[in-house]
């Protein structure tokens, strides 16, 4: 995919993650965890829908019917284009669950029944969507793996753009999807605890959505780290040896260490900023940030750097001697 349209898709994914949030805020009752999306929310319009009438009670079924056998679909799909592996399975098995899991968001009651689940909507929901979940990440993973495994080294290129690719859009659902619900809670949780003083809480607000920004700020330093090493994989790809692999692998290393040094003022500013504003603020959150990751990044980016730069070098010095 071109880089400009990689860049619509992101923005288009901000869009739908913010949307879903403030959907979330109006109708609670049909988003009470993430972790549950969509399978509460196709339960909950199947549900209605049967409700409405036969016709609808029909259809309902037939769509029920449908989404469940969406994985056995891809796996009958997958045996015309080639031999399936043992993995595969997995996809049998995520059929079964979405029957089952679906059928009790349909019908909601079953989470209080002892005989079913015996909790409650939410925490039940919670485990029925990290049960599927669990599935279908672990058949993603087993089936990178075989990829990664049997691929040449063209295909490993390949393999890992895509998967630096879906870094980039987990990092926009992390920013759009779980800080701004993150924040929106917030909002609603002063707003709540402060019933009577809204004249006082405009200083809070805006400390809340500072506190969002800079929550959001490693995952958008993160984004554009990503982004450089998609330059610097499309590069390696073309020449791992040419003076332009080299400038994007030093790229990558001055953003990593850019970005290190943006995550660690930003958090002490922000903490020192709300002391200073201590007496009028409602709400404060002080937290110290360990940024373990980017320390890795970037000394990994650091390392190959190295490795791309000592490898020119010696390629160079041997075509000097040729």
């Amino acid at each position: 995919m071109k880089r400009r349209w990689f860049l619509v898709l992101l923005g288009v994914e901000a869009l739908i993650c913010v949307g879903i949030c403030l959907i979330q805020v109006k109708f609670a009752h049909v988003f009470t965890v993430a972790i549950a999306f969509p399978f509460e929310q196709i339960g909950a319009i199947l549900r209605s829908l049967s409700l409405s009438s036969g016709p609808g009670n029909v259809a309902a079924f037939v769509l029920y019917i449908a989404f469940c056998l969406i994985p056995i679909a891809a796996l009958l799909l997958l045996r015309t284009r080639r031999k399936l592996q043992v993995e595969d399975g997995l996809l049998g098995l995520l059929s079964v669950l979405l029957f089952i899991v679906l059928y009790i968001m349909i019908n909601p009651g079953l989470f209080n029944s002892a005989m079913i689940i015996g909790v409650g909507q939410s925490i039940g929901g919670a485990m029925l969507g990290v049960i599927v979940y669990s599935v279908l990440c672990g058949y993603l993973v087993l089936r990178a793996l075989r990829l990664f495994t049997t691929g040449n080294t063209e295909k490993l290129f390949s393999h890992l753009a895509v998967m630096v690719g879906l870094l980039v859009i987990v990092f926009v659902y992390l920013i759009f999807g779980a800080a701004f619900n993150g924040l929106l809670k917030s909002i609603t949780a002063l707003r709540t605890g402060n019933s009577g003083n809204e004249h006082l809480l405009g200083i809070s607000y805006v400390f809340l959505v500072l506190q969002f920004l800079l929550n959001a700020l490693p995952y958008l330093l993160s984004i554009v780290v990503a982004l450089a090493a998609l330059r610097l994989l499309d590069e390696l790809r073309t020449d791992r040896y040419s003076t332009a692999t080299l400038s994007a692998a030093e790229q990558i290393s001055r953003l990593c260490a850019t970005s290190l040094i943006i995550m660690v003022l930003t958090n002490i500013g922000f903490n020192i900023f709300q002391l200073l504003f201590s007496k009028t603020l409602l709400s404060a959150n002080y937290s110290v940030q360990i940024p373990l990751f980017a320390i890795t990044f970037a000394l990994v980016a650091l390392l190959l750097t190295r490795l791309v730069a000592e490898n020119k070098q010696l390629k160079d010095d041997n075509e000097g001697f040729i």
